[in-house]
């Protein structure tokens, strides 16, 4: 019963972190595009924010054992805050160097924060409807808080004026909420277990099904991130959307994304993983292939909605069955790994992005498109060797 209390009470932890990110986070691009960064500018603090986030993450995955991770993040979220405070009152400033350094500190604790959720959940609970639960929980709430921004942006309440900085003091508001959840959730089932403080990582690289999966996540985060990194900036400059209708744009796909998500983990999942694989990754990367030889607007359009659209449903084929071929113990381990991993795909997915921009909007699908080559081709084949896997057991 306290596993299931304490479990729940992670993800309203992590519900109202999500709200945060995804009503200050859809905004950060264009916040600092008023603060008069330039695109090639933006595309290099998120990257080299990810990059960072990389090193501290693995210094995480080192030094950091399950009975030390909740404290541990207590002091990641209290930074976070402290850091959206100081840009809340930086806006419209000339402090340029201090916003750079305060926006790729934001990023690095978004990053740390995202990352030890699961590992937590972990110690609980496993299972891969667990997993998809946890993910979809982040998606969802994520949701809400474009929604919120969505919704005010532009419009006045009491007097004041909904801009991007007021968008980021709300988010702060959030971030307390969750902080105040984390204080209080008590973890009482690690500290005195031995088994979560010898994790080794030797143990993740002896299975090859897990070094192809390594793999198949950094190139697909690099695709995904290649097209969609800069996607606020894409679609008001690119698409002339207006802020507003960029955020609720974004926002009715990421709500249908996560409903469809919801049915198809429970109604809507082939019994073919081929087929699951071919629904979420092939149809996107023939609308990545269409939108570069084409090279039209409205086609293009229609690509992201796809690829947006697809992009939460379907993890318990895609990711949850290769995570969960760990014991508990190692799970602090491959979660720091894999979000490594991801991390390290979107740096140098989102550099690309900024290049490709600079060329073209066509530019940006067609070099993604290469990179989804070798993501499907991996992703079958590592269904192939489960299949093989159970057939020999």
């Amino acid at each position: 019963m306290n596993k299931i209390k304490n479990e729940n009470q992670i993800l309203i932890m992590l519900a109202f972190f999500s709200i945060s990110v995804g009503l200050w986070g859809n905004f950060r691009q264009l916040w600092l595009q008023d603060n008069n960064f330039s695109v090639t500018s933006i595309s290099n603090i998120i990257s080299i924010g990810t990059l960072i986030s990389v090193i501290v993450i693995a210094f995480i995955a080192k030094y950091i054992k399950l009975d030390k991770l909740k404290n541990a993040l207590v002091i990641v979220i209290l930074i976070k805050f402290i850091n959206i405070f100081l840009l809340y009152f930086l806006n419209g400033t000339s402090f340029i160097g201090l916003i750079r350094l305060l926006v790729i500190i934001d990023i690095i604790t978004e990053f740390i924060t995202i990352t030890s959720i699961y590992p937590l959940i972990t110690t609980m609970l496993k299972s891969e409807t667990i997993y998809s639960k946890r993910r979809l929980t982040e998606y969802l709430f994520r949701d809400i808080g474009i929604l919120f921004g969505g919704v005010f942006i532009g419009k006045s309440i009491a007097g004041v004026i909904i801009n991007y900085n007021v968008c980021l003091f709300i988010a702060n508001i959030f971030l307390i909420c969750s902080l105040f959840v984390l204080v209080n959730i008590k973890i009482t089932n690690i500290s005195n277990n031995e088994e979560y403080k010898k994790i080794s990582s030797k143990y993740i690289f002896k299975d090859k099904l897990l070094i192809l999966y390594l793999i198949y996540m950094l190139i697909g985060t690099i695709a995904m991130s290649t097209a969609l990194g800069l996607k606020m900036l894409t679609l008001t400059n690119y698409f002339k959307f207006s802020d507003s209708v960029a955020t609720n744009y974004l926002l009715v796909i990421g709500l249908l994304a996560d409903i469809f998500g919801i049915i198809a983990l429970k109604y809507l999942t082939p019994k073919n993983d081929y087929v699951t694989v071919t629904i979420k990754f092939g149809i996107r990367f023939l609308g990545y292939v269409i939108a570069f030889v084409s090279n039209n607007i409205v086609i293009t359009l229609i690509a992201i909605t796809w690829s947006i659209f697809i992009s939460t449903s379907y993890e318990n084929i895609c990711d949850a069955v290769y995570i969960n071929r760990l014991e508990n113990k190692y799970q602090l381990s491959f979660s720091n790994v894999c979000h490594i991993t991801r991390f390290l795909g979107e740096a140098i997915g989102v550099f690309l992005c900024g290049l490709m921009y600079e060329k073209g909007l066509r530019y940006m699908f067609g070099l993604s498109s290469l990179f989804m080559v070798f993501q499907i081709s991996l992703a079958y084949y590592m269904i192939y060797l489960r299949n093989k896997e159970i057939s020999r057991e």
